[in-house]
């Protein structure tokens, strides 16, 4: 009977735990295999985050020591989060047409050819840009530390 309620005590606090996570609120934990693709995913999740406006699940992906680097300028995660939430920049879409991954040690970077269709300052702006991300192992996760917008003027492809 012991037993029993001690299984019984552990399956439920395993549901507990489970339950009500959103698999889209905290970057994925690091793992040796995959980790190009885990940062690939993370990604895409952080383009519908920044269309959805969600800065809670950007907030626990930005690095505190994270930069943003824009056509207008450079900032912090702060400043990026306000900008966000306010919605004076409002990422509405990001088409992504070609990805490249690599992964050295803790640090794993992306470049993504992107047709970014935004609203700046209540005007909608359509632009191709090649953002280059910067993640970083933190505490067996995931964090954003740099994210670069650069604006498209040829016709090359990235490299794989």
């Amino acid at each position: 009977m012991k037993a029993t309620s001690t299984v019984l005590c552990v399956l439920a606090l395993c549901a507990a735990c489970t339950t009500g996570q959103d698999e889209n609120a905290a970057p994925p934990t690091l793992s040796a295999a995959g980790a190009e693709q885990q940062i690939r995913d993370l990604s895409a999740r952080k383009w519908m985050w920044m269309a959805e406006k969600n800065v809670d699940s950007l907030a626990v992906l930005f690095h505190d020591k994270a930069k943003f680097v824009h056509m207008s300028g450079t900032w912090g995660k702060a400043s990026e989060l306000e900008i966000i939430r306010s919605g004076s920049i409002h990422y509405r879409q990001a088409d992504v047409h070609d990805v490249a991954a690599e992964v050295v040690n803790d640090t794993g970077v992306l470049w993504n050819r992107i047709t970014l269709t935004a609203m700046v300052r209540g005007e909608e702006v359509t632009t191709e840009f090649t953002v280059t991300e910067v993640y970083v192992a933190d505490q067996a996760v995931w964090k954003l530390l740099a994210l670069t917008f650069s604006s498209v003027r040829d016709t090359h492809v990235i490299e794989h």
